[in-house]
């Protein structure tokens, strides 16, 4: 059962992040990078352009990476690491009043307190996965074939 949890999990976050960057993507990363200058964090412009560049790539990454279920540990520790700080951003601009858009999934996401609720439940998420992902030894090998201890050649003994 908690396989089955973990991989129901890992893919609802996959989905997640791929349609997060999906939407980050279809508009210029300049218009991204004003939502990230509306949480009026303490960060250089280099800071706040490079996030805005970078970000929705890693995003569609990690979502299809996560998708594909490879070094789940780790890339769930990332999955959870990203989504705690914005839900912290998220947090500390609800809690200054900030009538902004979110930005999570595109345009016209107001910073609600059901943005801080969803995004809040995805983190919780993300934190089961890596937890179960911890817990959970997977089997080794790829494929059972590849498994198989070698068997000596005919006429052969060793």
């Amino acid at each position: 059962m908690t396989r089955w949890l973990i991989f129901v999990g890992r893919v609802a976050l996959g989905f997640m992040f791929v349609y997060a960057a999906y939407t980050k993507l279809q508009l210029p990363w300049i218009s991204f990078a004003a939502t990230i200058q509306s949480y009026k964090l303490p960060l250089p412009d280099q800071a706040v352009m490079f996030a805005a560049r970078t970000l929705p790539w890693f995003e569609l990454a990690l979502g299809v990476l996560l998708l594909i279920g490879v070094q789940l540990r780790w890339l769930a520790t990332a999955a959870s690491l990203l989504l705690l700080v914005f839900f912290a951003v998220l947090v500390r601009s609800f809690a200054l009043g900030m009538n902004i858009d979110c930005g999570c999934f595109g345009p016209g996401d107001q910073l609600t307190w059901k943005t801080l609720l969803r995004d809040g439940l995805l983190l919780l998420v993300s934190i089961s996965v890596t937890v179960g992902a911890f817990l959970t030894r997977r089997k080794a090998g790829l494929v059972p074939a590849m498994t198989r201890e070698p068997q000596p050649a005919e006429g052969r003994t060793e």
